[in-house]
């Protein structure tokens, strides 16, 4: 039988014990690091309705990782070079041919992501293709670190410093044009910290699942709030819980971390979904069923 003792102490090892190994620790916090990034830019995204976007991007690094890894250069390098040129192709396309947005999307993303597929298989590397498909956060090298807290904090300094104006780009892009803000500037800006970003939980969470650190949190709190800077609270808690936790269920039940992560987020989201005080299905069905009593008592005093 488990004694009072041991129902104290078993909470307290399983936060303590992942901790007694320096990969862990550097895991947890690199996580915690992404999770903050991705939370951030994940409220804008969400507003601008960019989500698909973001699975662009997310795929055109490939080709940009294979090349950066046989060019001996830093990946954000070729990443953010690729992820980058990807969008400009989306945006040129789109306004030289009558396709619409998602369907340029879907044509230059799988272009740029089958493109790094045949580069990883033709270019002699020590590249797998799991990590950059899954992430391997418990492997990340110190030199990929480095790059990752590089490329976070440029775009937590970007966001920062232009964040009154993004909003407002996100929220209402006519009103900004109208007011005499370079849309066109925050159409790129925008762009350059979304390929940033994916650079940034390359290593944790890999193409397949940074889209949803980039689009989850920032729907989680979008159902909860109306408020743009408790969105951005809410955003960053659930993200950063995710992350930490995420690791930690990674090691002791030793599965996938950035898999473990996206799961978690999406947990919360459901739950955001369901029990969400004002956009909840239950408030809705409650407010539905208020609306009808209302109707009803004032039809029957006619």
């Amino acid at each position: 039988m488990i004694d009072l003792l041991d129902l104290v102490t078993m909470p307290w090892n399983w936060l303590v014990e992942p901790l007694q190994y320096g990969f862990l620790r550097q895991a947890i916090w690199v996580s915690a690091f992404v999770g903050l990034v991705c939370a951030v830019l994940s409220c804008y995204v969400t507003l601008k309705g960019w989500s698909l976007m973001g699975d662009a991007v997310s795929h055109a690094v490939v080709p940009g990782v294979v090349v950066s890894y046989a060019l001996g250069i830093p990946f954000a390098i070729g990443a953010f070079a690729f992820g980058f040129g990807a969008t400009v192709a989306i945006g040129y396309i789109k306004s030289k041919t009558r396709l619409k947005e998602d369907a340029v999307i879907g044509v230059v993303f799988t272009g740029f992501f089958a493109f790094g597929l045949v580069l990883v298989t033709k270019i002699p590397s020590n590249i797998d293709l799991f990590h950059i498909l899954f992430g391997n956060v418990l492997g990340i090298s110190q030199q990929d670190i480095i790059q990752t807290v590089i490329a976070g904090t440029i775009t937590l300094a970007v966001i920062l410093l232009r964040r009154k104006d993004l909003l407002l780009f996100c929220f209402d892009p006519n009103h900004a044009k109208a007011i005499g803000l370079n849309t066109q500037l925050m159409y790129y800006t925008l762009l350059s910290v979304l390929a940033l970003t994916i650079v940034t939980a390359l290593q944790t969470a890999g193409i397949i699942l940074v889209v949803a650190m980039l689009v989850t949190p920032g729907a989680i709190a979008y159902l909860l709030t109306d408020r743009f800077d408790r969105m951005l609270m809410i955003s960053v808690a659930a993200s950063v819980t995710s992350c930490v936790l995420g690791t930690y269920f990674s090691y002791h039940f030793d599965i996938s971390t950035g898999g473990s992560i996206v799961v978690l987020l999406t947990l919360f989201f459901v739950a955001a979904m369901i029990f969400a005080p004002k956009y909840g299905i239950f408030a809705q069905q409650f407010q539905q069923r208020a609306n009808k009593k209302q109707l009803n008592e004032v039809a029957s005093t006619h």
